[in-house]
This record gives structure tokens, sequence and C-alpha cells, in this order.
């Protein structure tokens, strides 16, 4: 055997050594990590006795109506009904101011017997408005150890968005609430969610995989372990909500037309003054609702370039304003008192006057509309509602 034979036999040996030495140190850190991702031994200062209270360990039910109270390891499919016979227009349509081609109300899902009425705090409110079972995709996550609002706040900045779709954090508090990661709260665990559709899209793969790639980077940086939902279920809840939202998607207009010669701008903008509508710095004229939103708006059909207008168009989004602030009729009494304010008349797209017959069917229709979205437990009008159709 020449030297060379030798040197070369050598070195594979010492090299078979390393990489046997290197495996079983590798082996010897990974199984030193789950021993600490297990071990119940947490001497934390937020678990001493005297400076928290105990917490129940069951997971939280994040709604109080019986329907969606199941925990979000096994979340129940709401039922939003049959999709819409006809494809819903991409652009708000109003040419004729009527609801008829709606679709049928979702059929309701059984309900267990009602639980006792629970006193539910403000903060728990706002958390199940923010992470909501119905129209989120809920990610649950187990800390290893209670967490500052403080520390993870910043981290979780940084995942607010998939796509267009919104994502939302709650913590249970170690006062035994579920509310908005603050600081100052200290939490026991936490709860994501993403939005599963809104009025353009519904929640695609391509979203949901960078959701889960994203999620499980900010797990790690706060000692968190995610629970990660079936992609396929997901896909599919989110299109049965997306096919809700589009069959509900309803914007009702009513045009005013000049009996005259053409309204000049300027006039205009003093009598919606009177009216009482504002200019939004979009050039929008809306109608304020008292509670810093607004019931309806309106377009003069021009572009600011121009000096007059023969035609005015006033336009309701149907779902996001509550059955309570009638919309529609404050819309219809608008228009009449602009009638008398301007010499116009009420017409539809096509110039054809709307009688009083007409407009009383048209807000029975309106009330149906109402009905349909109450039974599928998403009001118009409500939090709910309004972040569906944003």
């Amino acid at each position: 055997m020449t030297d060379l034979q030798i040197t070369l036999f050598g070195a594979g040996g010492v090299f078979i050594v390393g990489v046997f030495s290197y495996n079983k140190w590798q082996e010897y850190k990974a199984k030193k990590s789950v021993e600490r991702a297990f071990s119940t031994d947490h001497d934390d200062v937020l678990m001493r006795d005297g400076e928290a209270p105990a917490v129940d360990a069951q997971e939280p039910v994040l709604r109080q109506e019986p329907r969606f109270d199941a925990a979000p390891s096994a979340k129940a499919e709401p039922s939003f009904g049959a999709p819409p016979p006809a494809a819903v227009p991409d652009a708000p349509v109003h040419a004729e101011p009527s609801l008829g081609d709606a679709p049928a109300a979702p059929a309701p899902v059984a309900a267990p017997p009602a639980p006792p009425v629970q006193e539910v705090s403000a903060a728990s409110e706002q958390a199940t408005s923010l992470v909501d079972p119905l129209i989120d995709c809920l990610l649950p996550l187990s800390l290893e150890a209670p967490v500052r609002g403080d520390k993870i706040l910043p981290v979780l900045q940084t995942l607010r968005l998939v796509g267009n779709k919104p994502v939302h954090f709650i913590g249970l508090h170690v006062n035994g609430d579920w509310e908005p990661i603050t600081h100052g709260g200290v939490y026991t665990k936490m709860q994501g969610g993403v939005q599963l559709a809104s009025r353009s899209t519904a929640l695609n793969e391509l979203e949901y995989s960078e959701l889960v790639t994203r999620l499980r980077g900010v797990a790690d940086d706060i000692g968190a372990e995610p629970e990660v939902p079936d992609m396929m279920e997901v896909m599919a809840e989110a299109r049965n909500l997306h096919r809700f939202v589009a069959g509900h998607d309803a914007q009702l207009g009513v045009n005013l037309h000049t009996n005259g010669a053409p309204w000049a701008i300027s006039t205009l903008l003093l009598a919606l003054e009177k009216q009482g509508f504002d200019v939004r710095p979009d050039g929008r004229f809306v109608m304020p609702d008292g509670d810093g939103g607004f019931l309806f708006s309106l377009s003069t059909n021009v572009t600011l370039a121009e000096e007059t207008t023969p035609r005015l168009t006033l336009l309701l989004d149907v779902p996001c304003v509550a059955p309570a602030r009638d919309g529609f009729g404050a819309m219809i009494a608008c228009a009449r008192a602009l009638v008398g304010r301007l010499d116009a008349t009420i017409v539809d797209d096509y110039n054809q006057a709307l009688s009083d017959a007409a407009l009383a069917e048209i807000a029975g229709q309106v009330q149906e509309f109402y009905q349909e979205m109450e039974a599928a437990d998403i009001p118009a009008g409500s939090t709910r509602a309004m972040r569906l159709f944003s």
C-alpha cells in the first residue's frame, strides 16, 4: 500500500468520524429543544403566586350566539345559501332601482338552545368584531409562556394584510377576557384571523400560502406555535362567503333630471349645502348619518371641469346602512326636497319618471333584502357587513 493510499484512507476515516459526531450533536440539540418546548417547569415572574389570577384553560368562545360557539380547531361552516343565478356586474348598477334580482334568502342553520345570557365586556365584543368566526379564518396560537403586549405588538404589526384581506390578532388576557392586543396587557393565549372575503375577491391559495409562511415567522418571533387550518377547507369557506357577498352587493340609485336648463354647478353647491350634504375630499357629496358615517351619496355626473349638469344621481349602498336608519326612505325624502328646490323630476336611468307607487314597491324590496341579510347573521350596517362590503 502506497503512502498516498494510506493518506487517503486516513482522511476518509477522519471525515466519517466528523460526520458521525456532527449528526450526534444535532440529535442532542433537537432533543434538548423538544424537552424545553414541552417542559412545564417555567420559572416566569408572570406565573408566580399572587401576581396573576388563574386562567380558565378551555378554548374561548368568541361569540355569544350559539351558532358560532365552536372552538377554533373545529370551526362550524355557516351556510350562506345557494349562489345567485346570474353573475353580479363589477360596477354598481342602478339603471332600474329595483332589488327584484336579489338571490333567495340563505337557508337558516338550525341552532341549539340558547345559552344563559352572559355579560360581555366591551373588550370582548371588540375582540369578536376583529376576529370573527363567521367571516374570518381562525388561526389559534399556543404560547410557550405568557407574553406582554408591548413586546409582541411590533412583531404583529408586520402581518396586517395578505393581498387585500386584513389580518387581526387578539389575546386571552390574564383577567380571563379576550381582547385586542394592547400595550400593558399580559396574554396567555392568542388567536389570529384573516378575512375570508371582501367585496372584490375571496381569499385565494396564493394569499393563504403567503399568510401561513409569514404567520410561522411571526410565531417564531413571539414564542408561539400556530395551528394552521387545512387549505382546501379554508378555500371552500372563502368561496362560499364571497358568493354571498357578491349576491348581496346591492346599490340603489335614483336620478333627478332638470325640467329646464342645466343647473350651474355653483348654484348646485349652495342648494346641496342647504339640504345637508357634506363635500368629501374626493369631490363626492354625502349625507351624514350623525355618527361619523353617511347614509347615501350624490354625484353630479360631470367632471370638475364642467360648469353645468342636467342630472344628479343619489346612490344608496344598501348592505352598508342599517335598516333602522331607513337609508332608502331618507334618500327619497331628500330627492323630493330637491325636486322643489331645483325644479326637477325623479327618474330612472332611462329618464322614465318614477311614480310614488314604484318607489313604494322598491322600498318593500329593500326590506326583504334586509331580512335576507339578517337571516344570514350579517345584518346590514353591522360591523360584520361593513367589513365584508368594504
